[in-house]
C-alpha cells in the first residue's frame, strides 16, 4: 500500500526533473560563487544555552492543514532571530507544505540566524539550491535515501559547505545513519509513512547514538515538560513547527519552551 511518503518522493523526483530542465546547474553555481557565507548551524546549536532550538517556518503539513493564515516567511524569521532562537528551519515543498525555495531566499536575505533547508531530498541538484538560496545545513532522511545514497550526499553536502543533519525513524537506519559522515542526528517523532506522532520515539533510541553525535529531536514538541524530558534522555536540541506556527507571541513561546521566565 502506498504511504504519504511514498506519494511525497515520488512527486518530488518529478520536481527535480523539471527543475533541471527550467534552471541550468551553471546557473546555480554562480549564484553559490557569490553567496555570502552564513554563520555555522552545528556552532550555533553546540553554543546553545539549555537545549538549543531550531524554530521552523511552516504554512501546513498534510496532518495539520494550514497552521498559520497570516504567514510572511520573513516577518516570522525576524520574530524568531529577535527572540533568541538559534537555528530556523525553513520548510522549502510547496504540494504537501507550502513553501518554497523563494522562502529560504527571502529569509537569508532577511536574517543571520543559521538556516536549515528542510526538504524531501532525492537528488544531489537540491543541495545547490540549499547552497544557492542561503541555507548554512540541509536535512536528509534515512527512509528516503536508500543504500549508499545517504552518505553520498552528506558528503556532497559537505564538500559545498552545508552541515547536514541526518534524520531517522527506523531504528533499522541507525547504523546508516551514524556511518553517514553526519555529526547531527535528528530523531522524528513523527512516522512520515503514517504521520502519527510518539514523542517517546526519541526517548527509545537515544541510548543506541554514541555521546560524540549531536541529537535533535523532531516533531510533537509542544511544552516545556515535553523538552524536560528530552534534555534529561540526551537531546541537545528541538526542531518545533507547529507550536510556534500555531503561536500568538513567538517570544512567549520560546522562553516557555527554555524554561525562561
Amino acid at each position: 500500500m502506498e504511504t504519504i511518503l511514498d506519494k511525497i518522493v515520488a512527486r518530488k523526483k518529478e520536481e527535480v526533473v523539471l527543475a533541471k530542465k527550467n534552471t541550468p546547474e551553471s546557473q546555480l553555481l554562480d549564484l553559490i560563487r557569490v553567496m555570502p557565507p552564513r554563520a555555522s548551524f552545528y556552532e550555533a546549536l553546540v553554543r546553545a544555552q539549555g537545549i538549543g532550538v531550531i524554530a521552523e517556518i511552516k504554512k501546513a503539513s498534510p496532518s495539520a492543514g494550514i497552521m498559520r493564515e497570516s504567514f510572511c516567511p520573513v516577518s516570522i524569521a525576524t520574530e524568531y532571530q529577535q527572540s533568541g532562537v538559534d537555528c530556523i528551519s525553513v520548510l522549502t515543498d510547496e504540494h504537501y507544505f507550502h513553501g518554497s525555495l523563494q522562502d529560504l531566499s527571502l529569509v537569508s536575505q532577511a536574517v543571520q540566524t543559521p538556516l536549515l533547508r528542510k526538504e524531501f531530498v532525492v537528488d544531489y541538484r537540491q543541495l545547490l539550491e540549499a547552497k544557492a538560496f542561503g541555507a548554512s545545513a540541509i536535512l536528509f532522511i534515512a527512509e528516503v535515501l536508500l543504500g549508499d545514497d545517504l552518505k553520498y550526499l552528506v558528503g556532497e553536502a559537505k564538500s559545498l559547505g552545508l552541515e547536514p543533519l541526518v534524520e531517522l525513524y527506523d531504528r533499522v537506519n541507525l547504523p546508516r545513519v551514524l556511518d553517514s559522515g553526519t555529526r547531527i542526528v535528528g530523531i522524528n517523532n513523527r512516522d512520515l509513512r503514517t504521520f502519527v506522532t510518539n514523542l517517546d520515539h526519541t526517548l527509545n533510541l537515544m541510548n543506541d547514538i554514541p555521546k560524540d553525535f549531536l541529537v535533535v529531536s523532531e516533531s510533537g514538541i509542544c511544552n516545556r515538560a515535553d523538552v524536560e524530558r528530552l534534555k534529561n534522555a540526551g537531546a541537545r536540541a528541538i526542531l518545533v513547527g507547529e507550536a510556534f506556527m500555531r503561536s500568538g507571541d513567538i517570544t512567549s513561546t520560546l522562553k516557555t519552551l527554555k524554561g525562561v521566565e
